[in-house]
């Protein structure tokens, strides 16, 4: 069986193709294809995504990408056997574009859809790695506006054990860039910045680093950036915009890696799973493992190249579910989207 997968929920056009064993068969779906077009060139003249633009680049770029996934998998259509959808959440307009492309050719092809919760793709992401995790395993998922910390069991198993209360971690990347002056998107901007500068320059808060709860506040740390970039004046040098970054990425990784060891220690697992965008940090990355390393715990990443949103996660969500027969499949040719959507739900 292969499933077809859009991603289409804000600023990254995705398609791929996944293909699952046969029936009765073990082992993880497969990628066979992906196709990925970012806005990021589009959008930075406007500082943030501009989400009637967004749309409407997603319309220009879906087919295409389409026919690129099939062409680098030697398949045509008719060799597809489900088409999966990013249904939630997201920009309303945008996911209407993939969502709508998805139904029409399920309908066209007599095939079924099914959609598919956008942060249940990010968190099933790393089984697409070399190295996937196993269940059960305590998750971090850090994707643009969200922030959460969950016990996952199985496929569809989840429970929230913290999450943010105000700024998420990619916000508080993206705002403390954006008051440095740096370009869209911010939070690769500051890492880079960062490496010239001292981690140790400015003394910034870490909300509820000491609370014992794996609950996360980042709101307060932006208030706190914006306050030095005022005492910096309206001429900072290079290398105190560097420390200010510095200081700014390692109170956000501090509080990440602190709640993480929380959540595993309460839950007594001993593996976690990173994914979401800001689950590419490096400092995170190496912080995490030097930390989960002494515990004893094993720590699970997507690929790089899958840390953003991409169609390859939509497709593999989609198989995985399908592998336990949870998918809700959509013959009907009816369609709908969530721009908000718990996971908890899903």
């Amino acid at each position: 069986m292969r499933v077809l997968g859009f991603e289409s929920s804000c600023d990254e056009t995705g398609v791929a193709l996944v293909e699952l064993p046969p029936a009765g068969q073990p082992g993880m779906p497969k990628l066979l294809a992906q196709a990925l077009h970012s806005q990021i060139a589009m959008h930075q003249a406007y500082g943030g995504v501009v989400p009637e633009l967004a749309s409407r680049d997603h319309i220009r770029r879906v087919l295409p990408l389409s026919r690129e996934v099939l062409a680098q998998a030697q398949l045509g259509l008719h060799d597809v056997d489900v088409i999966a959808y990013t249904e939630g959440p997201g920009l309303a307009g945008a996911l209407l574009v993939g969502a709508g492309v998805a139904v029409s050719l399920a309908a066209a092809l007599g095939k079924p859809a099914v959609g598919v919760h956008h942060l249940e793709g990010h968190l099933l992401s790393p089984f697409l790695s070399a190295d996937p995790p196993e269940f059960p395993f305590v998750a971090l998922l850090v994707s643009g506006g969200h922030t959460q910390l969950m016990r996952v069991d199985e496929v569809g198993q989840y429970e929230i054990l913290g999450e943010t209360i105000d700024d998420a971690a990619g916000e508080a990347f993206d705002k403390s860039a954006k008051l440095l002056g740096l370009p869209y998107p911010g939070g690769p901007h500051l890492s880079k910045l960062a490496e010239q500068g001292r981690a140790d320059a400015f003394e910034l808060p870490r909300p509820l680093l000491h609370s014992g709860k794996p609950d996360f506040s980042f709101a307060g740390l932006k208030t706190a950036v914006l306050t030095q970039v005022k005492k910096l004046g309206d001429a900072p040098s290079e290398q105190q915009r560097a420390d200010l970054a510095a200081s700014t990425q390692a109170a956000i990784v501090e509080v990440l890696v602190k709640k993480s060891l929380l959540a595993l220690k309460s839950t007594g697992l001993k593996r976690l799973v990173v994914a979401g965008g800001v689950g590419a940090n490096a400092l995170l990355r190496a912080e995490l493992n030097a930390a989960c390393m002494k515990r004893g715990v094993r720590v699970h990443y997507p690929e790089l190249s899958l840390c953003t949103d991409n169609g390859a996660m939509i497709a593999m969500a989609a198989a995985m579910r399908l592998q336990r027969g949870m998918a809700r499949l959509r013959e009907d040719g009816g369609f709908g989207v969530r721009p908000r959507w718990d996971l908890s739900a899903a």
